[in-house]
């Protein structure tokens, strides 16, 4: 069964619109780091499982920004791996072309949230020969000290790039996102969340496509502001170390439970582009419960816990 052919004009301008907001974000994180993005375009070769093209743009090691990665895919495939079927078992096996900008950034400083942000089209080919086309996304934040005004604002942005397509969409978008990001062996949060949203289609083409680019675009206005907040704040060894502490839970859940994650690497995906979520540095310790009344149990207690936040 061949893959689906996505080089129609209106797929087309979705690739277009993606690669310029890969071009947009990354532009704004270099301007506040001052540090350039390493521009790296791949190609998977025929013959490979998959078959397709990217950008991805990466920065390390900067004055804000310890990782910065962001990528843009456009691959297609024989066979849809089982992390894309779970809801859609009537397309297991069907061939796929998939394409998307995935980021996380994991800034310097400890009361800088991390944040991961992603957009993406997905269209399968049936046994029936019925193209399926669908779109999903959203962004999350995660907190190491946790700010009420950040979580709000947020979330308030969030439900801002919502609103155009129904009222119904934010709720049920963060109690996606809630459900999603969480780590069910630790029975714990990732953080505060957002929203999430995937196999969706219900709009239409064009207006499920129109509130992906609203998501997307509303990207900035979510996160920098709370950048320019916290990233001249003063840390010691204590928040840096915390911080590394809770950066664990962020690579457990990427390699546990994200189905981002096991989509790439299932398909053959780039294992490189696929894993430019993780931290830089992380550390793991035994038992590690904070002491009643500091700031790092306040995580625990009032952050990494669902909350309705506008």
């Amino acid at each position: 069964m061949n893959a689906p052919d996505l080089t129609t004009s209106r797929t087309e301008a979705v690739r277009r619109y993606l690669q310029g907001l890969q071009a947009t974000i990354t532009s704004a994180i270099a301007d506040v780091d001052g540090t350039a993005f390493l521009t790296d375009t791949w190609q998977k070769e025929p013959g490979e499982t998959l078959q397709g093209n990217g950008i991805t743009k990466i920065l390390e090691g900067g004055p804000v920004f310890e990782r910065a990665g962001c990528g843009f895919s456009h691959v297609r495939g024989p066979r849809l791996p089982p992390s894309a079927t779970q809801h859609r078992p009537e397309l297991a096996g069907a061939s796929f072309e998939a394409m998307g900008v995935s980021l996380v950034f994991h800034p310097r400083n400890p009361y800088v949230p991390t944040v991961h942000m992603n957009v993406r089209m997905l269209a399968a080919t049936g046994s029936d020969g019925q193209e399926v086309c669908w779109f999903g996304g959203g962004m999350d934040l995660t907190p190491y000290y946790g700010f009420e005004d950040d979580a709000v604002h947020f979330h308030s942005t969030c439900k801002t790039a919502l609103e155009a397509y129904g009222s119904d969409k934010y709720p049920r978008f963060k109690t996606w996102c809630d459900e999603y990001f969480y780590l069910k062996h630790r029975s714990e949060q990732r953080g505060v969340g957002g929203i999430f949203f995937d196999d969706f289609s219900e709009l239409g083409f064009d207006d499920s496509l129109a509130m992906m680019q609203s998501v997307g675009d509303g990207f900035l206005s979510a996160y920098l502001p709370i950048v320019e907040r916290r990233k001249d704040l003063t840390y010691g060894e204590r928040e840096r170390a915390f911080q590394l502490y809770r950066r664990g839970r962020y690579v457990e859940f990427n390699l546990v439970w994200d189905r981002g994650t096991h989509f790439g690497l299932q398909s053959g995906g780039r294992t490189e582009s696929i894993l430019l979520s993780m931290p830089p540095l992380v550390s793991w310790s035994y038992q590690n419960v904070p002491e009643a009344g500091t700031p790092e149990a306040d995580l625990y207690a009032r952050f990494l816990v669902r909350r309705d936040w506008v």
